[in-house]
């Protein structure tokens, strides 16, 4: 675990109101990371501050053993921390192709289309006029370009809002076989995560800015909010 990714008795604060309360948490590498928790839960707010994109009013972000907290984040980005946000991950004024060139140093697209093939008549569209689904394939794949480019963490805000069930299954099985420390946000758990050999997935469920479970994926109980149906 010494390229894990941690929160430690993290606290964040929106002007009056704080977003979590002490939040502690270890996201292995490699490994499938997964957040749980309905809107308000604070789990994006945690993946927020792991990336470095809200800072901490308390505690610590902790990436292989070195203290992160005060580090901005485009130099989290610069030692191998790739970022995708719910919202704004594409370049709307750009190519499809233009996104992905840019997400390698070579300009290769090629695994990012043997991962999306259904992105390959849109690479002369402008990412901004694609659908929702259609820009989280395009967000997901820039990912897995920074990812074989090197990236040693991967955090990604709901990768499958808009796909549909079987392109997520997909999606879910690429981000499980990097070999990164691969965080996500869902409402949801995945259904069918499988885990790689010798890599557990590990899920966290918030609720009002608190963990209120911690354990592999297989540990979490069908009755739960957060689990899947």
């Amino acid at each position: 675990m010494s390229h894990a990714l941690e929160l430690r008795a993290a606290r964040v604060r929106y002007g009056p109101l704080e977003a979590l309360h002490g939040v502690s948490l270890i996201a292995p590498a490699p490994g499938l990371t997964v957040l749980l928790g309905r809107n308000g839960s604070g789990r994006t707010t945690a993946l927020r501050a792991l990336a470095g994109t809200v800072p901490l009013s308390g505690g610590a972000v902790v990436w292989g053993g070195a203290d992160i907290t005060r580090l901005p984040a485009h130099e989290r980005a610069r030692r191998g921390l790739c970022f995708v946000p719910d919202r704004q991950a594409v370049f709307g004024s750009l190519t499809v192709a233009e996104n992905l060139e840019l997400a390698h140093a070579r300009g290769d697209r090629t695994a990012a289309l043997a991962a999306y093939p259904e992105l390959r008549p849109l690479l002369a569209r402008r990412a901004g006029t694609l659908s929702g689904g259609e820009q989280r394939m395009l967000a997901v794949s820039r990912a897995l370009l920074a990812a074989g480019e090197g990236a040693r963490a991967v955090l990604v805000d709901e990768p499958t809002q808009g796909m549909s069930a079987a392109v997520a299954s997909r999606t879910y099985g690429l981000l499980e076989d990097l070999d990164a420390g691969v965080v996500v946000a869902e409402q949801r758990l995945p259904p069918g995560l499988r885990g790689r050999a010798g890599r557990e997935v590990v899920v966290y469920e918030l609720r009002r800015g608190e963990v209120v479970f911690a354990g592999e994926a297989a540990e979490v109980p069908a009755d739960r909010p957060g689990a899947a149906e």
